[in-house]
């Protein structure tokens, strides 16, 4: 698990020599520019909501000793809730929207490394929204499902610092997830794609800390994440391909004339 984790995060070093070596930045536009004004909206919206939820969380305390506690507290916790959620609707509506676009990115990369001697599965840009809407409704749902918990285990002193290094890696879990699932759509059902994500996780999640992380970088990161973590997920999601016997070497071109 964890020499997956450093495999995923090791994969980016090889990203940006590869994304000019194959010229990808013309496919990264349209997607750079979703990502900044999707991140700059959610950025915005949580500026103004924390201060109203934090307020909003304090009335559940009707008495007057401990209310300054209370506020600060509920503030917190308004402001914690917001990023959390900000991070996990940015990530899913950007991976999302940006599929028709990221495909062709891991599908040139994926014919970089193998060359032209395998075989995928043909896919309109209709059918990438679709596949890339549904997982990531899917991620959403299921990220959901851990992260109120989570935040709830996260006040407990002690234990909140745990509870915050689990959230993250519950983020970059997912974050990878659809990194990933824009080479394996090429190759694998919706089914099978869940199931081989689960079993090397460890990559998923080493591609999603810095997917993460590169969040907190103001502009710069929410402009170049995409990229970054789509390249260096592509290779290694063709590498556990290879390993798993699932790129299949096309069928040799009969000579009709013999």
């Amino acid at each position: 698990m964890i020499r997956n984790v450093l495999k995923g995060i090791q994969a980016y070093r090889t990203a940006w020599p590869l994304i000019n070596k194959l010229n990808l930045w013309q496919y990264f536009a349209v997607p750079m520019v979703i990502s900044f004004l999707t991140g700059l909206l959610i950025g915005f919206a949580a500026w103004g909501l924390s201060d109203d939820l934090g307020a909003f969380f304090s009335l559940a305390w009707v008495w007057e000793w401990g209310a300054d506690v209370v506020r600060t507290i509920s503030e917190i916790l308004a402001a914690m809730l917001i990023v959390a959620l900000g991070l996990i609707l940015y990530k899913h509506i950007v991976m999302a929207v940006s599929a028709p676009f990221m495909s062709p990115v891991s599908e040139k990369i994926e014919t970089h490394l193998m060359g032209t001697t395998h075989t995928h599965r043909n896919t309109t840009n209709a059918s990438q929204l679709w596949r890339g809407i549904r997982i990531n409704i899917r991620n959403l749902g299921m990220e959901l499902l851990l992260t109120v918990p989570i935040l709830l285990l996260s006040l407990i002193p002690v234990i909140g610092v745990v509870a915050t290094l689990l959230l993250f890696l519950v983020q970059a879990f997912y974050a990878g997830f659809g990194n990933m699932d824009y080479t394996l759509e090429r190759h694998l059902s919706y089914a099978e794609s869940v199931r081989i994500v689960k079993q090397h996780r460890g990559i998923a999640v080493g591609n999603g800390i810095v997917f993460m992380a590169m969040l907190f970088i103001p502009v710069i990161g929410i402009i170049l994440v995409l990229p970054l973590s789509v390249t260096a997920a592509s290779t290694e999601t063709i590498a556990i391909l290879k390993e798993t016997r699932r790129l299949a070497p096309k069928e040799p071109t009969q000579n009709l004339s013999q």
